[in-house]
């Protein structure tokens, strides 16, 4: 009979792998876990409390916010702010950042920033969603106020990140930089129980994912890229839930893909509340993930709280591939002799 181990007694023991092991970082985690539970309780039952459907108001990006984005990002929020572990918080719901005040006079050295509902309006028609979540170091002077530095951070700089799967199973998966465990929620006792030890993605698969409706309006050498992939046979799966897209591909191998378009052409996706935690855990689990410029995601500079990007990620050897037509086909720039001659 296997041993059960579950969130908070794995999280306790790998206190020793976190680089500032004061039990802080453990504390956000378990919060982070505590708030999971709840928001699966109310998306499960979503349905007979009549909290389906939009609440008529848009997020911070312009998105159409859902009732059940509200709810989960208030209850993330509520947790976070309880506890006292964290100085900070910043949310895709919301415009800026929210201060948290310290317990004891002791103010946090972390702050988080998550998703609370990535592909919520999946409720409606039951399909799954999730909460993904990133968590930094501060940097501004401990005594002081959190500052927008704080949170303007590399996703290099991440120092623990994740997300929480909402289907046929509850599962959190997260890192602290030292590879990626999974923990299935067993509703029988109310807890995350580890499930998924030192997850590592394949370096291909079978698939590939990418809203294949806006193949026009994307350029062209990722045009060619998605024509290579149905060349190759490979199977379209996208849920539009970018958490449940990528843990397909971390288990099953594959490439995710959010290019630019013509009405985004700095991209969709939010680099802090999305890509960044997302590509952390990819890339602990030996994948890789980059923009549409060939930039490793987790080193693009953060300079705002809602900046979009494009987004490669998966199995290894695919998104080198997607690299190389990326290569072959992006036109050279016109030089400026070129430009007069034309002229």
């Amino acid at each position: 009979m296997n041993e059960i181990v579950t969130l908070d007694e794995f999280i306790i023991k790998r206190q020793k792998d976190f680089q500032y092991a004061t039990g802080e970082l453990t504390g956000l985690l378990r919060d982070i876990g505590v708030a999971a539970k709840i928001i699966n309780r109310e998306v499960n039952k979503a349905g007979l409390l009549n909290i389906l459907g939009a609440a008529k108001v848009e997020n911070a990006s312009g998105d159409v916010v859902q009732k059940l984005d509200i709810y989960a990002n208030e209850k993330l929020i509520s947790c976070l702010q309880n506890s006292g572990e964290c100085c900070g918080i910043a949310s895709e719901e919301n415009e800026d950042f929210i201060k948290v005040d310290g317990i004891d006079g002791q103010n946090g050295k972390y702050v988080v920033v998550f998703d609370p509902l990535d592909g919520s309006s999946n409720i409606d028609v039951n399909v799954s969603v999730g909460t993904i979540f990133g968590i930094y170091r501060r940097k501004s002077d401990k005594k002081g106020d959190v500052q927008l530095n704080d949170f303007l951070q590399k996703g290099s700089d991440l120092v623990a990140a994740g997300y929480v799967l909402y289907g046929t199973s509850t599962l959190l998966v997260y890192s602290t930089g030292n590879g990626v465990n999974g923990f299935t929620l067993d509703p029988t006792i109310g807890e995350f129980c580890l499930s998924h030890k030192n997850i590592q993605i394949p370096k291909r698969g079978n698939y590939y994912s990418v809203n294949q409706g806006y193949y026009l309006k994307f350029d062209v050498e990722m045009r060619r890229y998605i024509d290579y992939c149905c060349d190759m046979n490979l199977r379209l799966r996208y849920i539009g839930s970018m958490a449940s897209d990528i843990h397909r591909i971390l288990f099953q191998g594959g490439i995710f893909l959010y290019p630019n378009t013509r009405k985004y052409p700095q991209g969709k996706l939010r680099l802090l509340y999305e890509c960044n935690p997302l590509s952390f855990i990819v890339e602990q689990a030996g994948g890789k993930a980059m923009n549409c410029k060939l930039n490793r995601i987790l080193d693009i500079p953060t300079e705002h709280l809602h900046q979009r990007t494009t987004i490669a990620i998966g199995s290894p050897d695919m998104v080198d591939e997607m690299k190389s037509f990326v290569e072959r086909y992006t036109m050279p720039p016109i030089s400026k002799a070129e430009e007069n001659a034309a002229i």
